[in-house]
Parts: structure tokens; sequence; C-alpha cells
């Protein structure tokens, strides 16, 4: 039976969508680096007063227990900033992706061609790290390569539109997390497609691996389809270097483990794609999105 949404729930998702239309407006009447730059400067002034900054300081101090307190606030600053360039940025990524604007560097660029002209279905892999929404559409400018995003709906029903708008317009399927979902991405892995996962997100359903060194309910997604395709994973992720500037990286592939448990190979696949992640994680601590509630309590 559909659950009737309350009137007032409604009211506040319209006018959430009427301020995001209005803001990404503005935004386009900026250049990219005002705009870059204007968000990135209000997200710090606000995420320290949100709670999402204790989150976000419990998760970090808990990882790393022995940075300094100056560290971890300017890291949890360098957060915030970095979220605010996320949003700043989201209605000029067609000039960040232009290869003309040099605002791109590849590391690796010989792996994202190998990955697109293999002929064969492939899996990528990331996580919330710099600007990663761009992710996609900048492999799409760099290299022709199409990667269809795997994702969790919003909340609000109605943001959903602007987040799918951006992918189909570089014939990207944007795929819901679920049974959906999931049905729809095996049949792009059947036709030779490549799909996109980002793995740092909590699960409650999924599978309990460690991520730095603490249990962290994981999904098993990433490995499940690589297990059944014979698919070698590949980590790609963006390393903000300054302002709305960018490093891609291009990893090499994960080998596929082979014991006859399925189980076991499943858990150990996702522990290497979580040691790869944590590794880009330890490099720039403060691009990533520490608020997110990635571990037990």
């Amino acid at each position: 039976m559909k659950q009737t949404v309350p009137f007032s729930k409604r009211v506040a998702w319209r006018l959430q969508y009427w301020a995001a239309l209005a803001l990404m407006a503005l935004l386009r009447r900026l250049s990219v680096d005002a705009a870059s730059g204007f968000c990135g400067w209000l997200l710090r002034q606000v995420g320290p007063r949100l709670r999402a900054h204790r989150i976000a300081r419990r998760n970090l101090t808990r990882t790393f227990p022995d940075m300094s307190a100056d560290r971890v606030e300017q890291t949890l600053t360098g957060m915030w900033d970095n979220l605010g360039r996320i949003i700043g940025e989201l209605p000029h990524a067609e000039t960040i992706c232009d290869p003309a604007q040099n605002r791109l560097e590849v590391v690796n660029a010989a792996g994202a061609i190998a990955f697109r002209d293999s002929g064969k279905a492939g899996l990528m892999f990331g996580g919330h790290i710099a600007n990663w929404e761009l992710t996609g559409a900048i492999l799409h400018s760099l290299f022709q390569l199409t990667v269809h995003p795997i994702y969790r709906a919003p909340n609000n029903p109605l943001m959903l539109n602007l987040f799918i708008q951006t992918r189909q317009a570089q014939g990207r399927e944007a795929i819901p997390k679920g049974r959906d979902g999931a049905k729809r991405s095996l049949e792009l892995l059947k036709s030779g497609q490549h799909l996109g996962l980002l793995i740092d997100q909590k699960m409650n359903d999924g599978i309990e691996l460690p991520f730095f060194g603490r249990p962290a309910m994981t999904a098993p997604a990433l490995a499940s389809f690589a297990l059944k395709f014979g698919i070698e994973p590949r980590l790609c992720h963006l390393v903000r270097l300054n302002g709305a500037r960018f490093r891609v990286v291009f990893s090499d592939p994960l080998p596929l483990p082979n014991t006859g448990n399925r189980s076991a190979d499943i858990e150990s696949l996702m522990l290497a794609a979580n040691r790869q992640l944590e590794d880009c994680i330890r490099a720039h601590p403060e691009q990533w999105l520490w608020a997110h509630r990635r571990w037990k309590e």
C-alpha cells in the first residue's frame, strides 16, 4: 500500500526544489571559479554549525586518533569547503570537463583507454572524494567513455530530476539502487556497458567489513557483479588540485579471487576495494565526506 506523504512535507520538498533551481540559476551567472569559491566559503561558515559537523569530527578522530587538534580542524574546514565547491561547480560541469580549459590532468590515461576499448563490460568504483559528481562527465569528455552511475535516491524526489538530467545529456543512464536497479544493471553488463558505483556508503543489509580498521556495513554489489561477469573492477577518483581544477586518477584493475567459495571471494574483493579507497582518503582526508554515518556506533 502506497504511503501518503504529509502535505507539509510535500510543501517542504517543493520549496527545496525551487530554492535549488534559483541557486543553480544564480551560480550559472558567475564564472566557474567565482561559483566554486563562493559556495566553498559559504559552507565553511555554515557547515560547522550543523549536526553533521559533530558526526564528521567523531568519524575523523576515531579514524585518525593520532591526528593533532589543529589538523583535525583544518581537515573539517577543508571538507566543508570541498562540499560547497561541489555545489558551485555543478552548473559549470561543461566548462570544467572541457579539455581546452586546462582544468584537468590525468594519471594513467592508457588505463582509461584500455577500459573503454576492451570490447567487454566494465565496472568502475569510487567514493565521495573531491567532486565525485563530475567523475562520469569528465571521463565522457576526455575519453568518450560512458559509465552509467548507480545512485541512491535523494530524500526529496523532486531533486531527482536535477540529478538525472545532467547524466542523460551525455547518454549516461542513472540507475537507482534496489531490486529494479539491480535488474537493469545486469542488463547493461550483459550488453557490454560500463557501470560506476560509489562503495563508501553504509548499507544496513550489506556485509560487515573493516574500513580503516573498524567494522562498516558494505554493499557487496561491486564484487557480485565482478565475479558473475568475470570483470576486474577499477578504481577511478578525482583529486582537487586548486579550486575548480582536478587530477583524474585511473587505477589498475583489481584481480579477481577464485577460491571456489563465492561468499569468501566477495568479501575478499570488497576488502581489496576498501583498501584502495582508504589510500585515496589518507592522501587527501579533507576531500572525503566525513559527515556520513559510515561506521557502526
